[in-house]
């Protein structure tokens, strides 16, 4: 049997580095404070929990001079000026390309544009995104753009998650809606590079194994774009979910993992595979 292993399976540079701020601040001043989980990973979460970083509700109940670490999804601007009104030691952990897309949508509100934001309803990095502007539309779906009104001018950007497909689908139902559109492809570079691996790699293996939380939205649609090429593909949480039966009589193996996925996590998936069947060879694929 043979594993190929997505060579960009995993963390992505923003929350990588977004993890190891909260371990480095928590280790410094021994807990930092979180409005909300860091990653969609219950593995991260429960660790990082050990090390002494606290998820609050509010910014009022972190305690006095604790600092308060801003996870990669961004943070809404009303979050920001309370803290800096409280003058809270603020750890600043978004991800470079999610502060981008914040400078886009404003530049997009600017020129006068009613502001529609591709995205997931309530999840964090959206909620970030539409605190930036005045009455933003969210559409999450072909259906929902369907339902828009008509109108003159009007600004889109997506959630850096998105797939390419659900994103363009959308702008090609808006085209039929905005008489002056202009849109921003904010969809990050670590996510079109994964899913364009996961789609070439689904396609050339027996079995696809998506590593990433069912609370991660990355993870599942990397796991819906592996099943649209391939129908044996499986998402795991760890390397305990893989059954020996998906593996029987099979070739090639092929891994990828969600944003949130840390490189230990893979490693035991990739242990484990070879310990169900004789891996003759594992290659970086991408």
């Amino acid at each position: 049997m043979k594993i190929l292993l997505a060579k960009d399976a995993g963390y992505c540079f923003g929350v990588r580095d977004a993890v190891d701020m909260a371990y480095n601040t928590a280790e410094k001043d021994d807990d930092v404070y979180m409005l909300g989980h860091i990653v969609h990973n219950e593995n991260v979460v429960n660790d990082l929990d050990k090390a002494g970083a606290r998820v609050v509700a509010s910014i009022d109940d972190v305690p006095d001079g604790k600092p308060i670490l801003f996870r990669a999804h961004g943070t809404t601007v009303n979050t920001w000026d309370d803290a800096k009104t409280k003058d809270m030691n603020i750890v600043d952990a978004t991800c470079p390309l999610v502060w981008e897309i914040h400078e886009e949508v404003k530049k997009l509100e600017k020129e006068g544009r009613k502001i529609i934001i591709v995205g997931d309803h309530g999840h964090d990095e959206v909620v970030g995104i539409a605190s930036q502007v005045n009455n933003p539309i969210i559409v999450a779906s072909p259906k929902e753009a369907k339902a828009l009104k008509k109108t003159k001018r009007a600004g889109v950007v997506s959630q850096s998650t998105q797939t390419i497909e659900n994103v363009q689908e959308i702008i090609n139902i808006i085209m039929t809606k905005v008489f002056d559109l202009r849109f921003v492809n904010t969809i990050c570079f670590p996510t079109k590079r994964n899913q364009t691996q996961i789609k070439e790699l689904a396609k050339q293996c027996d079995v696809m194994v998506v590593i990433g939380s069912f609370s991660s939205a990355n993870s599942k649609r990397l796991t819906a774009l592996a099943k649209d090429r391939n129908k044996n593909s499986y998402q795991v949480t760890c390397a305990e979910e893989i059954e020996p039966k998906w593996l029987e009589g099979v070739e090639t193996v092929g891994v990828s993992a969600g944003a949130s996925t840390p490189d230990n996590i893979i490693h035991d998936v990739i242990i484990k595979i070879k310990e169900i069947g004789e891996v003759t060879k594992e290659i970086v694929y991408g």
